[in-house]
């Protein structure tokens, strides 16, 4: 159910929440993880929506980007955003180990999307497309809640524990924290984690 939610509520609102995405500035954190990566590294986006803002800031600072998202809609926008990058439909959930081979992973605004018991073995995953020293950058919920409500004009439906438990799930996937931040932009709280595979 709750995928489906997802998927259903992202087609409906493609246009008008890529339109309306930029309100999180995330420049900051993502400039935190350029000086990391070496130049043209590669980097996979997990819930990539339409390519706008995350994706089209990194590629044109020179990397090479794969993103995923669930909504076709999105993905749709997204190549149109960046023909020349690499994007997929995809549930995030359906991964396999080892599918992907990148320097590092974000995800935004995406993960808290699928149900909640699943986030550290999606964190393992995520750790077998990385390489020692590879980086991750992602955000989560900022509290324990899971359900669904109005978002954008559609129903949208998240899953997601408090920072804390965030913290230490990401830590049992292998990786270390570099920085772990509460971030109130545009009006919401999300937790931002940095880190890296030991």
């Amino acid at each position: 159910m709750s995928a489906g939610l997802v998927k259903k509520g992202y087609n409906e609102i493609a246009k008008r929440y890529s339109m309306q995405r930029d309100r999180y500035k995330n420049n900051k954190y993502l400039d935190r993880l350029i000086v990391l990566l070496k130049p043209g590294a590669s980097i996979l986006d997990i819930g990539c929506g339409a390519g706008i803002p995350i994706d089209k800031y990194l590629f044109d600072k020179g990397f090479g980007i794969t993103g995923i998202d669930i909504s076709e809609k999105q993905i749709e926008l997204a190549r149109k955003n960046l023909p020349t990058c690499n994007f997929q439909v995809k549930d995030m959930s359906d991964m396999s180990e080892g599918e992907y081979h990148v320097d590092a992973v974000v995800s935004f605004y995406a993960i808290f999307h699928i149900p909640r018991e699943k986030h550290l073995d999606l964190f393992k995953k995520i750790s077998t497309f990385l390489p020692n020293g590879g980086y991750l950058l992602v955000t989560m919920g900022s509290s324990e809640w899971e359900g669904s409500e109005a978002f954008h004009g559609t129903t949208m439906w998240w899953s997601h524990y408090n920072a804390e438990k965030n913290e230490k799930i990401i830590k049992r996937a292998g990786f270390k924290i570099i920085q772990n931040k509460i971030d109130n932009s545009g009006g919401e709280k999300h937790q931002i984690v940095l880190a890296k595979k030991e």
